[in-house]
């Protein structure tokens, strides 16, 4: 696993142990980020399931200006800060250790909102629908923000959800990316 381009690109990345989490690939990163990418010019990340964080780092590597990385694990959060180690900008990046649903509360409760989310849960414990939602009402979701949704193929995600609409729908053999922007 590696930071595919921009600022920290071909850089290695720590990936979790064990078959608890599953990566994003490097070709789905990839591809991801080729069609959103062009996008950013600076903005905030929210990386709601961060796992290694490999999705947060390779968004400010291409040039978005801040990312919180939240993921439940212990494990996790030691393998995202070894991984933000690697960009040698600690800075940009912000930790926290957290169950989603609590994390969101507090977010809106320090008055922050994100212009990019990556939401890539545990395949077996998928909220997605109820956390969009959530985060639109406490206000984490900026005018003109990208949603961008990783899950199972066999799990059916909408075109519409009240207040976004769908940008991009794509398979990639055993998962799928849909990105909803507002």
């Amino acid at each position: 696993m590696r930071v595919v381009s921009g600022e920290y690109g071909g850089r290695r990345l720590k990936s979790l142990p064990g078959d608890n989490t599953r990566p994003t690939t490097d070709k789905v990163k990839e591809s991801m980020f080729n069609r959103i990418g062009p996008f950013f010019d600076g903005g905030q990340v929210l990386d709601l399931f961060a796992g290694s964080g490999g999705l947060a780092i390779e968004a400010v590597s291409r040039g978005c200006q801040h990312a919180v990385c939240v993921d439940k694990s212990y494990q996790a959060i030691t393998v995202i800060k070894e991984n933000i180690g690697i960009t040698k900008e600690p800075e940009k990046f912000t930790v926290i250790k957290g169950e989603a649903n609590r994390v969101l509360e507090r977010l809106a409760s320090e008055g922050q909102s994100f212009d990019y989310i990556f939401l890539d849960p545990p395949y077996a414990n998928q909220e997605i629908i109820a956390q969009i939602e959530k985060m639109l009402a406490l206000g984490l979701i900026n005018e003109e923000a990208m949603l961008i949704c990783e899950t199972d193929k066999k799990v059916a995600l909408p075109d519409e959800i009240t207040g976004l609409s769908l940008w991009k729908r794509q398979n990639y053999g055993g998962t799928e990316v849909v990105i909803y922007e507002r």
